[in-house]
């Protein structure tokens, strides 16, 4: 896991699969809030399941829940372009329009929507 801090914004990038269920979600938050005492994450899509993408699952709400409670933005950066359910388009709609969870093609998509 490689992390750097860009305007006081955690960029995450890992080759593993990091959040797989809500106890690693809360583990990777802890952990990214005692090293860089941030408040706002981005992360690469690659390391979360993609059991995360499937909402039918609830594995997506149970762990956005989580950065809600613990009030941490969060950025999902990758290529959505597989995914063709149109639940999970609308949820990343709704998601992009909000305030606290993203989900942007790259790093600077994240960074510029976790600065707003």
């Amino acid at each position: 896991m490689n992390i750097k801090k860009i305007n006081n914004i955690a960029v995450v990038k890992s080759d593993e699969i990091i959040i797989k269920d809500t106890q690693s979600a809360m583990d990777f938050i802890m952990t990214i809030k005692y090293e860089t005492e941030c408040s706002k994450i981005a992360l690469n899509k690659e390391a979360i399941t993609d059991d995360f993408f499937i909402l039918s699952k609830g594995i997506a709400g149970e762990i956005l829940q989580k950065f809600i409670n613990y009030q941490i933005k969060f950025a999902v950066y990758g290529d959505y372009s597989k995914y063709t359910s149109k639940p999970l388009k609308d949820f990343i709609y709704e998601s992009n329009n909000g305030i606290d969870i993203f989900f942007v093609k790259d790093v600077d998509e994240a960074v510029k929507m976790l600065s707003k």
